[in-house]
C-alpha cells in the first residue's frame, strides 16, 4: 500500500547528494517534497517511517540488464528480474535490446517488448534500442519512441538475431547517432584478436582468460574512439572488464571525444585466481580477469573514471551454462556467457568497497547517481532530494547473509556468488513512496528518454 500522505522516512544515515547525514525525508504524491533535519518534520496524519540507524539511499539506477523476455523467458523474463532488481535495491533498470525474440531494432520489436512488459514489472524500466548492420534508418524512429540509445556489438554477440557491427556500420550508426543526439553503448572486444588468440576448450579457466585477452578490449576501444572522433558522436563503453583501457580513454576525454564507461560488480569482486575449475557460472565475456587488474578498476573508480556500475545481469538456463551439478560438462568455450547478479549488486559492491575504505555515498555515487546521468534521468531518479521520485532503499550495511542461489529471486538458480557470505542488507525498498510488496501486484512504470536527455559532458 502506498503511504498515507503525506509521510517521513527518518534515518540518522541518510545518503544525500552532500553525503551522508542524519535526516527527514519528506514524501508526498510518490515524489520527494523536502529534506529536512533529523526529527524536524511533524507528519500530523501521515506516517512515519524512523529507520533508526538503518542507512536510506536513492533506489538504484541499473542500466544495464538482459531480460530476454518475449522469445527467451525461460532464461529470465520482466517479472522474475524485476522482482530480483527490487530485492537488491534496485528501482529503475534500463533493458538491452538483445536476447529476446525480437530484438529491440526496430520500433515493431520495441511495441512488442512494451506490451509483454505491461503489468509485469516491479520497478520502472526502460528500453535500450539496438543499432545492427542494415537498420540505419530504424535508429531516428526508435529514438523518437523513447529508447535511451543503441547498443552495438563490435564482436559476434552470441544470438543470431542481434549481429555484430563491422567497420563500415560503426561508422553509419554513429553518424546517425550523432545527428539525432542519441547515445551509443558499445560492447567492445575486437574479432580479429579474439580470433588470433589461443582457443582450447574444457573445464580450466585460465584456457577460458586466454581466449579473450586484454587486448581485445583494447583494440577494440581504440576503434571506436577514431570512428567517435570522426563522427562527434557520444559512446559509452560497456562493461570494462580489462584496466588496459582506461588510458584510452583518458586520452579521448582530453581531445574532447564524449566518451563515458561502466565497470561491474562481477569485476570488481572477483578475480580469475578464485574461479574453480568447471564452474562456469563465473563465465562472461569481457572475462573476469586477475586480481591486479580488479586492483586498477577500484583505482580508477575511485577516481572518477567511470560514470557507473551496474550489473550486465544476462542469465540463461541452467543447461546452457553447462554446470557440473546438472549434468554438464563444465566447458568454458561452449557454456554460455552471462553473470547473473542483479539482486546481489548493491551488498557485492558494498562488502569490498568497504573493505577498501569507500563509503556508501561512494557507493551510491557509482550505482544511482552515475546511472542515472548516463541515461537523462538526473532530476528524477538517483537522488534523495526534492523533485525525484521517492525511489527509496532501507540498507544495513552491516547486515550480513550467505547466499543461496534458490533463494534468489532471478528465474533461473545460478550464480557465480552462491556460498559467499556478503555484508549489507536491503531491508525494504519503495518505489515513488510505496513499499514494494512482491506478494501483491506490480506497479512498476515504463520510462522513455527524456526528451532533452543530451547531456554533453564527456566523463
Amino acid at each position: 500500500m502506498p503511504f498515507s500522505q503525506p509521510a517521513v522516512i527518518r534515518s540518522r544515515r541518510a545518503v544525500l547528494p552532500t553525503g551522508e547525514r542524519p535526516a527527514d525525508v519528506l514524501i508526498r504524491d510518490g515524489r520527494i517534497e523536502q529534506v529536512a533535519a533529523h526529527g524536524s518534520l511533524v507528519v500530523g496524519d501521515g506516517e512515519l517511517v524512523d529507520l533508526g540507524d538503518t542507512a536510506l539511499l536513492p533506489g538504484l539506477v541499473d542500466t544495464h540488464v538482459h531480460v530476454n523476455e518475449p522469445g527467451r523467458t525461460e532464461w529470465e523474463g520482466f517479472a522474475t528480474a524485476t522482482r530480483a532488481a527490487a530485492a537488491g535495491g534496485v528501482t529503475t533498470i534500463i533493458d538491452m535490446p538483445l536476447n529476446s525474440i525480437p530484438p529491440t531494432t526496430t520500433v515493431d520489436g520495441l511495441a512488442v517488448k512494451r506490451k509483454t512488459a505491461e503489468g509485469q514489472a516491479w520497478v520502472d524500466l526502460g528500453f535500450w534500442g539496438g543499432a545492427v548492420p542494415g537498420n540505419v534508418a530504424d535508429l531516428e524512429p526508435l529514438h523518437r519512441a523513447g529508447v535511451f540509445g543503441f547498443k552495438s556489438f563490435l564482436a559476434p554477440s552470441g544470438v543470431d538475431e542481434f549481429p555484430h557491427v563491422e567497420a563500415a556500420d560503426l561508422e553509419a550508426a554513429l553518424a546517425e547517432q550523432a545527428r539525432i543526439g542519441a547515445l551509443a553503448i558499445i560492447h567492445a572486444e575486437d574479432p580479429a584478436v579474439l580470433a588470433a588468440a589461443p582457443q582450447q576448450p574444457g573445464v580450466h579457466y585460465r584456457d577460458f582468460l586466454a581466449s579473450r585477452p586484454p587486448g581485445a578490449e583494447t583494440a577494440a576501444v581504440a576503434h571506436l574512439l577514431r570512428t567517435a572522433r570522426r563522427t562527434g558522436a557520444r559512446v559509452h563503453i560497456l562493461h570494462v572488464s580489462s584496466a588496459a583501457v582506461l588510458p584510452l580513454l583518458r586520452r579521448a576525454r582530453e581531445e574532447g571525444v564524449r566518451v563515458t564507461a561502466e565497470t561491474c560488480p562481477h569485476y570488481l569482486t572477483l578475480a580469475a585466481e578464485q574461479v574453480p575449475d568447471g564452474d562456469t557460472a563465473f563465465k562472461c565475456c569481457p572475462p573476469i580477469r586477475d586480481e591486479a587488474n580488479r586492483d586498477a578498476l577500484w583505482e580508477a573508480l575511485a577516481d572518477g573514471e567511470f560514470i557507473a556500475v551496474v550489473s550486465d545481469h544476462s542469465p540463461s538456463t541452467p543447461d546452457l551454462k553447462l554446470l557440473p551439478e546438472y549434468g554438464g560438462s563444465g566447458d568454458f568455450a561452449a557454456a554460455w556467457g552471462g553473470i547473473a547478479s542483479l539482486q546481489l549488486g548493491l551488498p557485492a559492491v558494498w562488502t569490498e568497497a568497504r573493505r577498501r575504505g569507500h563509503t556508501l555515498a561512494d557507493v551510491v555515487r557509482w550505482m544511482s547517481t552515475g546511472p542515472a546521468e548516463l541515461v537523462g534521468l538526473t532530476g528524477t531518479k538517483g537522488a534523495i532530494a526534492p523533485g525525484c521520485d521517492a525511489d527509496l532503499v532501507a540498507f544495513d550495511p552491516d547486515g550480513e547473509f550467505s547466499v543461496h542461489a534458490g533463494e534468489l529471486h532471478h528465474r533461473n538458480p545460478v550464480t557465480p556468488y552462491a556460498g559467499r557470505t556478503l555484508t549489507g542488507a536491503v531491508r525494504t525498498t519503495w518505489l515513488r513512496g510505496r513499499a514494494v510488496d512482491t506478494g501483491a501486484e506490480p506497479f512498476g512504470r515504463q520510462l522513455t528518454r527524456p526528451a532533452d536527455s543530451r547531456p554533453e559532458k564527456a566523463s
